[in-house]
């Protein structure tokens, strides 16, 4: 049984045609971008865009191949979310997959349109881009990823691996969008106040290396869309930091 869906009024006549089934996204030639033994990644140019294709051979790893949802079904369903609650995030213009008797996953495939002219924020730290010595310019990255962070959690959904390398600044209109996320979900009580820790010990992580103690502490300000800390954003403090440093550390550890 295959399950395709094409979003035809964001697609050229070109596009269409390519995309048109996931028997023809699977015989797509481009440039190839990322390969592993789960899924592959090619750009393919139609209609003066880019489309990214990633099209996946294994539902996930480990038990994932077997039970749960497909890694593939979970990235174009969260960026769809995404789309929905008003967080930028690329645009996605096909998807579907492929199963045996309609259960067992056989290949799937999501396709989206490149953001243009963006560069991720992780890349900016390692480039040591000048920009991120500038007030203005981290005032206004801190306002649009906490808003993003702020969106995603308020609908009780943690990303699970919110990194600066997932988030990209489309230089030309300065908008941070958020895009790869296979591994988000909804999470309820004491496990959602963990993820939420460790998403935003994920982009402290990062922010620790770049930004001073002040734009950090006015990131988790304008997070919880507050102008003075009382006890409890302490505690929450405290706890992300915590969370933050003891992944650092077992990162540094030797095998």
């Amino acid at each position: 049984m295959i399950r395709w869906h094409t979003d035809i009024s964001a697609l050229g006549q070109h596009a269409r045609h390519l995309f048109r089934s996931l028997n023809d996204t699977f015989l797509l030639d481009g440039r190839q971008i990322t390969h592993d033994q789960i899924s592959d990644v090619i750009l393919v140019p139609a209609d003066g865009k880019n489309y990214y294709v990633k099209r996946y051979n294994l539902a996930g790893k480990y038990l994932r191949r077997f039970l749960g949802r497909p890694r593939v079904v979970a990235e174009w369903r969260n960026l769809l979310l995404f789309a929905r609650w008003g967080i930028p995030t690329a645009q996605v213009v096909a998807y579907g997959l492929e199963r045996f008797v309609g259960l067992v996953f056989r290949r799937g495939a999501l396709i989206t349109e490149e953001i243009q002219g963006t560069v991720d924020l992780a890349r900016m730290v390692r480039n040591r881009d000048p920009r991120l010595r500038q007030r203005a310019f981290v005032s206004a990255l801190i306002t649009q990823v906490a808003a993003i962070a702020r969106a995603l959690h308020d609908h009780r959904f943690a990303h699970n691996d919110l990194h600066w390398r997932n988030l990209l600044l489309q230089e030309q209109s300065g908008r941070v969008y958020l895009i790869d996320c296979p591994g988000g979900r909804f999470w309820f009580g004491p496990l959602l106040s963990y993820r939420v820790a460790k998403d935003l010990a994920a982009l402290d992580r990062t922010a620790r290396t770049c930004l001073t103690r002040t734009q950090r502490l006015r990131f988790y300000l304008e997070y919880s869309q507050k102008t003075r800390l009382d006890e409890a954003d302490k505690r929450a403090i405290r706890y992300v930091m915590h969370a933050a440093e003891h992944r650092q550390k077992r990162k540094q550890r030797p095998a």
